[in-house]
């Protein structure tokens, strides 16, 4: 199990990776243009749109010397701007992950794994 850790005058607070993936999944699918988190396939090069509750597979949460990296493999809507979605996804999540556990996020790299038209 990988954990984060916070040391407080009252204790230490671990959280899991997998809680941080979930919640910053949640945040990204809440920001304009974000159509889910993207699954590759490494043996066939294959891309698939994840359902709700696998959307961790598509976030890898690092931690080093107490900040976070998050990276995300997203899916975008057709015809919004890319760069006006990645920048309002790095400042939604930034902040919304910061508030929620307390540790500094150091870095967010977006990977566009592919594009769908949503009707």
């Amino acid at each position: 199990m990988k954990a984060s850790s916070i040391n407080t005058h009252m204790g230490s607070i671990r959280i899991d990776n997998e809680v941080i993936a979930q919640y910053a999944g949640s945040v990204a699918n809440e920001c304009f243009g974000i159509v889910g988190m993207a699954g590759i396939n490494v043996r066939d090069g294959l891309v698939k749109l994840l359902k709700i509750d696998s959307m961790t597979r598509g976030i890898h949460v690092r931690i080093n010397n107490n900040k976070l990296t998050l990276d995300f493999h997203v899916i975008v809507s057709y015809g919004v701007s890319i760069l006006a979605v990645s920048e309002n996804l790095v400042s939604n999540v930034k902040y919304r992950v910061e508030e929620f556990t307390g540790i500094t996020v150091e870095k967010i790299n977006i990977f566009v794994e592919g594009v769908r038209v949503i009707d």
